[in-house]
């Protein structure tokens, strides 16, 4: 990221603090700071370093779009000069005055850009404004910040999202190639997560043992193919605590979990023969407690005998029954040790690294929250509140992370407190619409207090 070619562009309707913005970002009183509307008419150019990156700050006038004066008129060709040479969009509104018609007018005009914008609601200065900020992601841009430009509140969160961003748009196509895809695979001992290794390597890398907890370790292989280079951790097998008699065992627990913390996608293995058990479970639960995008592997299906036209299903049911936080997660019949299937499995894991970083944009959300959520088809949905009859009503949504997908839910009235059946019936509907295959979603409630009198 180059400073003298990575541009950030303050833009605003006049009056809402873009220059004190500007001088605190920079660190110097550069732009002229008053309370007439109109002070600033020409660009203003400063630079600004934030955790080792560098970048190049314009500050713009106020932006009049329906203004046929001589001088707003001019305002508006400099900052759409500065619109254009820019890469990101810093849109500075006023928390205090709310949203306005010339907001409307402004999001419109932002959104033609094409370009990715982050909404700064200044003048932030208390817990009643910062929560009614909320109400700017409105417009459907992703990022809203409460900050104070006069104060310096929020300044750090908004820089950090900048740097992000611009990190994003110049090197994005190169992270996505270069950037490895971590796989863990997790089992309890004995299952065949060492044989499945060495069958999607397509060589012996690890030692194979019919001995519960041969591997003690976790061990990375890098394994690289025409679609993606693959980081596979491999762990050591879980027992449960109760059983773990020797250091090395407990250990094994430990690494295990923190493998599953750094990785994307998990394949869970369980055994066909055996069934699906409570440890299946348990550690299946870990997974998903670290975000992990999650492949359940029935392996040694070659060994189960006397298979019929319905053996799969019914296995499969039962594992839906003792996994029931897992009723999104694809299950795959393999064997690793005659290589049944095995092939498969990196194209699912793809797809749900895939899945896992993709990013629904906030005006998408809320067509969808109007399709399905105000106006859910045939009145299925449940309601909101906590219990029985109940204020509580959901206003809009917007996306806020990736790894794994995340999802802020704006409430009012009533009581904050999502119903869990609400998060379920609005998660299954996301996952319907936007196809997250494989891929845990979490929700985060926001609730906006009624202001007391």
């Amino acid at each position: 990221m180059e400073s003298q070619n990575t541009q950030v562009a303050i833009v605003g309707r006049p009056n809402v603090g873009k220059s004190t913005l500007f001088n605190r970002l920079v660190g110097e009183r550069r732009a002229i700071v008053g309370d007439e509307p109109g002070i600033t008419r020409d660009r203003i150019y400063g630079q600004v370093e934030w955790s080792g990156k560098k970048f190049s700050l314009i500050d713009t006038g106020g932006i009049v779009p329906d203004d046929d004066a001589v001088i707003p008129a001019n305002i508006l060709k400099q900052a759409g000069v500065a619109i254009d040479e820019s890469q990101l969009l810093v849109w500075v509104v006023d928390a205090r005055a709310g949203i306005t018609q010339l907001d409307e007018e402004l999001a419109a005009l932002l959104r033609s850009t094409g370009k990715p914008v982050l909404i700064a609601a200044n003048k932030t200065d208390s817990a009643k404004l910062e929560s009614e900020s909320t109400e700017f992601y409105r417009f459907g841009f992703d990022d809203v910040f409460p900050i104070s430009a006069e104060q310096g509140i929020g300044v750090g969160e908004l820089l950090d999202r900048i740097i992000e961003t611009l990190e994003h748009e110049t090197v994005e196509t190169e992270a996505v190639e270069q950037r490895e895809l971590r796989l863990a695979i997790v089992e309890r001992p004995n299952v065949g997560k060492s044989s499945l290794l060495n069958r999607i390597l397509g060589e012996d890398r690890v030692i194979v043992s019919p001995v519960a907890g041969t591997t003690r370790d976790a061990i990375d292989t890098v394994l690289r193919t025409p679609e993606r280079n693959f980081r596979i951790i491999d762990t050591a097998g879980i027992r449960r605590k109760g059983k773990t008699d020797e250091m090395a065992e407990k250990l094994s627990v430990i690494m295990a979990r923190k493998s599953l913390e750094r990785a994307d996608v998990a394949i869970v293995i369980v055994d066909a023969e055996e069934g699906v058990t409570a440890l299946d479970a348990n550690i299946a639960g870990y997974a998903l407690d670290a975000g992990c995008s999650i492949i359940i592997a029935v392996n040694k299906w070659d060994a189960v005998k006397d298979k019929e036209t319905n053996t799969a299903i019914e296995f499969e049911r039962s594992l839906r029954d003792k996994m029931k936080f897992l009723d999104w997660a694809p299950v795959i019949t393999i064997s690793a040790l005659t290589g049944q299937r095995v092939d498969r499995i990196l194209s699912l894991v793809l797809k749900a690294d895939e899945a896992r970083n993709r990013r629904i944009l906030t005006s998408q959300l809320n067509d969808f929250f109007e399709k399905a959520v105000a106006q859910p088809r045939g009145g299925t949905a449940p309601s909101p509140g906590k219990s029985g009859f109940s204020r509580l009503k959901v206003q809009y949504l917007t996306q806020v992370g990736i790894r794994p997908p995340t999802f802020v839910v704006f409430t009012s009235g009533g009581k904050a407190g999502l119903h869990f059946s609400y998060e379920r019936y609005l998660l299954n509907r996301m996952r319907e619409e936007f196809d997250f295959f494989a891929t845990p979603l979490r929700i985060v409630e926001k609730h906006k207090q009624k202001p007391k009198r």
